[in-house]
């Protein structure tokens, strides 16, 4: 037996009492296990292996599948299901880390990303539109896949006033160096360039402490979005469907 802290990352029900669940672990990566009797009315797991559930599972390798023997509810991140938008872009973040992390991989950095973006977003200590943001270039950063922005690619320039950043590789250029061959990169201020090495620089303890203007926000979750969807080489269903909500409510992505 095995004994892990991970995150609920999905659930599909299996027959009348059963259901699979993947766990985002500490150590050892996305994890699927059977959670047996989850939906019997005296289930002792229901709660701690529903979905968003952080919890301690006991967990056992029985054949060619790991079975949930105990769990223990660390934090349920409940108050996500007060919003229809919170809990999409929830399962938007679950759907990339479930796409991205294998198994038997130290997702230690990962999880707690996860944990404390979730924190925020379900205590509304930072608006949606930073959050997914943050999100999204923290992951890739952290995934292997961190964006070139120590200096201009072709000059050395640290910090110009207008650059040009490419959404596939996450490289920039000043404005005097940019040759405007490209479509696949876009016009920021210097602004959208400190916000991205907040994210990526900065140690736990700060990366939710800073503050854009909206219209840097703007140009943020426009980078950060191209990006990760460049670098996946994918879309994502819920992402569309977290748009789609946004939209229609005239807010800010």
């Amino acid at each position: 037996m095995t004994i892990v802290d991970g995150i609920v990352l999905k659930e599909r029900t299996v027959g009348e009492h059963d259901k699979f669940v993947d766990i985002l672990t500490r150590d050892s990566g996305v994890v699927e296990a059977v959670v047996r009797g989850v939906k019997k009315i005296n289930s002792k797991t229901a709660s701690s292996s529903q979905l968003f559930a952080y919890s301690r599972f006991c967990l056992q390798s029985r054949g060619k599948y790991i079975y949930i023997n105990s769990a223990e509810p660390v934090h349920i991140f409940y108050k996500l299901r007060n919003s229809l938008s919170k809990v999409s872009l929830a399962c938007y973040f679950s759907d990339v880390v479930r796409y991205c992390v294998q198994e038997n991989t130290d997702s230690e950095n990962v999880l707690r990303l996860l944990l404390n973006t979730l924190y925020f977003l379900e205590n509304d200590r930072r608006g949606e539109a930073m959050l997914k943001s943050i999100f999204e270039v923290r992951f890739m950063a952290e995934t292997g896949f961190m964006p070139d922005i120590l200096a201009c690619h072709r000059c050395g320039r640290f910090e110009p006033e207008e650059l040009f950043i490419g959404t596939s590789d996450g490289v920039f250029y000043c404005k005097d160096c940019f040759s405007g061959e490209s479509e696949n990169f876009m016009k920021v201020n210097a602004g959208v360039l400190s916000a991205i090495r907040h994210i990526v620089f900065s140690e736990f303890e700060k990366l939710y402490n800073f503050r854009v203007s909206e219209r840097t926000q703007k140009s943020l979750s426009d980078f950060s979005e191209r990006y990760i969807l460049s670098r996946t080489e994918r879309s994502f269903r819920t992402l569309d469907f977290y748009k789609s909500l946004i939209t229609s409510k005239g807010n800010l992505i």
